[in-house]
């Protein structure tokens, strides 16, 4: 019993040693979001607007794009437990992240051809369309810097990549501030810009960033391999459902937060507090379900099932443990955590009554992470994308609005549907794991 703690120890502390610098770069994400919303308000409202609006547009197009290239990771360690010479196919998996980046880069050239026919405010469009032109093109070196960063973290090495993640922050930061309000210094003299400079600042350190990795990983990108189209195939079919699951969980979220705006500013605002909590929360989980796909994915190539069970087990009780410990915080330091958003009394004490009903949500968000994270590393992702869809599509906004425009109850309800479609991931998550499990011999 004592030598299975010990063991049981050993694991968590490697998958804990091995999120940690995922974690860094997931939270880098959110860091970037913020300093753009931050310099954005500080120019203008309508620069706000404008991003918030134009952001969301391209996000939810690129993160199906690098949706698809997370099926590298698992691939490659699960080609490493089977001893294969895995790395040569790093040349194949940039150039197949180049020709992925293409249908979605041409799908935001569309849109940006179709924003008249949104409906949005007569001042919004040409401010949305400059930065949709210009970001657009950002497709290219975020889908290619994943695909790299996928390809070391199946090789374990997460310490550099991350730390260009964080190196991202402090570039998109210098460059939002430079050309956005312009600078008149000695002989250096650029115009302010405006949302013109938001995009461009967003492009470049995102283009810097992946010319530093691509750089890094140059030793790697030489001769070729063979059987390149088993392992296209093999990225694809691990990586399609995990891109179009993230599009759904994407679209889900946006078109939610798009309903409870329409009936008033405070539950919008009290809906971006929660949200911007759960996904602090969210981030810690995924960076730990990231590390367990790889080394699970390893231990699948080599089959072996002790250990496969043994990374589940140590994954999921990780996940459980930091809901706990975030129900916790929110308990006794509720107040102290919604003030960093707002002092608004209205708001504080409606985000305190909404925070039960999230409470929930994360716990059922924080099982399905740690379940996706175990069936990407079986390489069996279908499942996740059609409990993704179904859950948002036909559970989470339905049940939303019903309980809003026939109950009257709107962030309640919402956040209700929310957390009843979460239940339902987690639930059928947690059963494909057993089963994937069960059947390994």
């Amino acid at each position: 019993m004592i030598s299975k703690l010990k063991e049981y120890k050993e694991i968590i502390l490697n998958l804990i040693k091995l999120s940690l610098p995922i974690l860094g770069g997931n939270l880098a994400h959110i860091l970037i979001s913020f300093s753009d919303n931050a310099v954005a308000g500080r120019y203008s409202t309508l620069a706000l607007g404008a991003i918030s609006v134009a952001s969301a547009i391209v996000m939810t197009i690129t993160i199906a794009a690098v949706g698809i290239m997370l099926g590298v990771s698992p691939v490659i360690s699960n080609m490493r437990g089977k001893k294969l010479p895995a790395k040569k196919f790093f040349k194949t998996t940039i150039l197949l992240s180049i020709l992925v980046s293409i249908p979605f880069f041409l799908i935001l050239e569309i849109l940006l051809s179709k924003i008249d026919l949104i409906g949005l405010s007569p001042d919004l469009i040409q401010p949305v369309k400059e930065y949709i032109a210009i970001c657009s093109w950002s497709v290219f070196p975020s889908v290619v810097f994943v695909a790299i960063k996928e390809f070391l973290q199946a090789y374990e090495k997460v310490v550099f990549a991350n730390l260009l993640m964080l190196l991202m922050v402090v570039l998109n930061i210098v460059l939002n501030i430079v050309l956005t309000f312009g600078i008149d210094f000695s002989f250096i003299h650029i115009e302010a810009m405006g949302v013109i400079g938001l995009s461009i600042a967003t492009l470049a350190s995102k283009t810097i960033v992946m010319v530093l990795m691509f750089l890094y990983t140059l030793p790697l990108f030489k001769g070729g391999a063979e059987n390149k189209k088993y392992y296209i195939k093999d990225l694809l079919k691990t990586g399609m459902p995990i891109s179009v699951a993230i599009f759904f969980e994407f679209l889900g979220f946006n078109l939610t937060a798009i309903l409870i705006g329409k009936f008033s500013a405070l539950f919008a605002a009290v809906h971006n507090i929660i949200l911007c909590i759960a996904n602090f929360t969210f981030m810690i989980v995924l960076s730990v379900s990231n590390a367990t796909s790889i080394k699970i994915g390893f231990f699948n190539g080599k089959k072996d099932k002790e250990n496969i069970i043994k990374y589940s087990l140590a994954n999921l009780f990780l996940a459980i443990l930091v809901c706990l410990l975030t129900f916790t915080i929110l308990m006794f330091f509720s107040d102290e955590i919604i003030s960093i958003f707002s002092r608004d009394i209205e708001v504080i004490n409606l985000s305190k009554k909404i925070l039960v009903i999230a409470m929930c949500f994360l716990f059922f968000d924080g099982i399905q992470g740690a379940c996706v994270g175990i069936l990407k590393g079986l390489k069996d992702t279908k499942i996740i994308m059609y409990t993704m869809i179904c859950a948002y599509l036909l559970v989470a906004i339905p049940f939303g609005c019903y309980l809003a425009y026939c109950h009257n109850l709107v962030l309640e309800g919402f956040w209700i549907g929310l957390a009843l479609a979460l239940f339902l991931v987690a639930l059928i998550t947690s059963i494909k794991v057993i089963v994937n499990i069960k059947r390994i011999k």
